[in-house]
């Protein structure tokens, strides 16, 4: 089940590269969450991170290439 986070390319980065601190908003966010999906966009196994994502219901960070409001939408 988790063997695809071994080829992510996001393996090894910092969290905060997906996740929001808190109080983020505007333009700070979107910069952080386009640079997160920029990583998401080169990534082998996208799509299998977004299935786990929308499957177990994560609710905060960028997982797959969709943001917390995307995968909200999609519920």
């Amino acid at each position: 089940m988790w063997d695809w986070q071994t080829k992510a390319a996001c393996r090894g980065m910092k969290e905060s590269v997906f996740f929001s601190p808190p109080g983020e908003r505007g333009s700070r966010r979107r910069r952080r969450e386009g640079g997160a999906r920029a990583v998401c966009r080169a990534c082998a196994v996208k799509l299998d991170c977004r299935s786990f994502a929308e499957a177990s219901h994560q609710r905060y960070g960028v997982w797959g290439g969709t943001t917390e409001g995307e995968r909200r939408v999609r519920e």
